[in-house]
């Protein structure tokens, strides 16, 4: 794991309150109780404050997958240099 996943990984205990959360490029919504669309709303806001960036509509609706809200993080991380 590198930075950027240990980030995603701490924002998802917080939103999610749990510590022994397992996340991998694949971990969908099925795979994580309570990750419902309102929690979604919640996870891409925090995501934004940890990262002090904003998504996109586009970026929001792709992020299916923790591998996709990774992607969306370092592209935005990318973007900011």
């Amino acid at each position: 794991m590198n930075a950027i996943d240990d980030r995603i990984t701490a924002v998802f205990q917080e939103v999610f309150s749990t510590d022994g959360i397992q996340l991998t490029d694949g971990t969908t919504f099925a795979d994580v109780p309570g990750w419902d669309s309102l929690a979604h709303v919640k996870l891409i806001s925090a995501l934004e404050t940890e990262f002090d960036t904003r998504f996109t509509v586009r970026d929001v609706v792709k992020m299916t997958t923790v591998g996709a809200i990774r992607r969306a993080v370092e592209a935005r991380a990318a973007g900011s240099t």
